[in-house]
């Protein structure tokens, strides 16, 4: 999601032809976290077109998958991502709920009751026809395309060496912001959303001073952990201060 731009010298030249460096940063909304429900969406649609039959409902033949087990696990990915991308769970709390899931885990294993929950579960039946695995996960996957690479894009951030801008595509425009005693830190991450879901996403704070004294919170910045490492060189540096190496945030140098 951040682009390095810079010259490298030809031959011999000098330093002064080298360009500043930035780094662009996209803040996401929570509709990418919903990934997974299209694509589980398409795989079991793909399973039902392979493996399933035309059963005539109404007035239309609908394909649907013999096996009831297809509905419940599409209705169960749908229900924890809508509960990971709405429960935050940060820090020592994720430690504290992973510990009480263990401990539920093995509680139900000493009483007994975990064949009495499979039982529960097997005669839950959930039947979903081609039609709405292909429909459904075609919307959401609409919808998740244009938030991730269109609408998050008309507002971001722009990090060089002692400057800051912020970019609005629709609205204001853009504001810089001087980084001299800027803070910029990453946030603790949420365990479901920024691991499970973002496969290292996670927050960013920044605080800026001097004449603009505003805070931000960057939510769902992909590949954090680089970005915020090359973040902080350019706070501590000046504006006019020069970088030769060809370098892409969050690759090797």
């Amino acid at each position: 999601m951040s682009t390095v731009h810079t010259e490298q010298s030809v031959g011999a030249s000098p330093a002064p032809l080298a360009q500043l460096r930035e780094v662009t940063i996209y803040s996401h909304t929570m509709l990418f976290y919903w990934w997974p429900v299209w694509v589980t969406g398409y795989i079991l649609a793909l399973l039902t077109y392979l493996q399933g039959t035309s059963v005539p409902f109404a007035d239309a033949t609908v394909i649907i998958h013999p096996s009831k087990n297809l509905g419940v696990i599409y209705t169960m990915v749908f229900l924890l991502v809508l509960l990971m991308t709405h429960a935050t769970v940060r820090g020592v709390a994720s430690l504290t709920v992973i510990a009480t899931l263990l401990a539920v885990t093995f509680l139900f294993a000493y009483m007994g009751w975990w064949d009495d929950v499979f039982d529960a579960f097997s005669y839950l039946a959930i039947f979903m026809n081609l039609g709405f695995y292909v429909f459904f996960s075609t919307a959401v996957f609409i919808v998740w395309f244009l938030a991730v690479f269109v609408f998050d894009r008309f507002n971001y951030w722009t990090f060089r060496p002692g400057q800051m801008v912020h970019y609005q595509v629709l609205g204001s425009g853009a504001k810089t912001y001087d980084t001299h005693g800027m803070s910029v830190f990453k946030l603790r991450d949420d365990l479901f959303r920024h691991w499970i879901l973002g496969m290292g996403s996670g927050d960013i704070h920044v605080a800026a001073t001097g004449a603009r004294k505003e805070e931000f919170v960057l939510p769902n910045v992909l590949f954090v952990g680089g970005k915020v490492d090359r973040i902080q060189e350019f706070v501590a540096m000046k504006p006019d201060e020069t970088l030769i190496n060809t370098v892409t945030a969050g690759e090797p140098v």
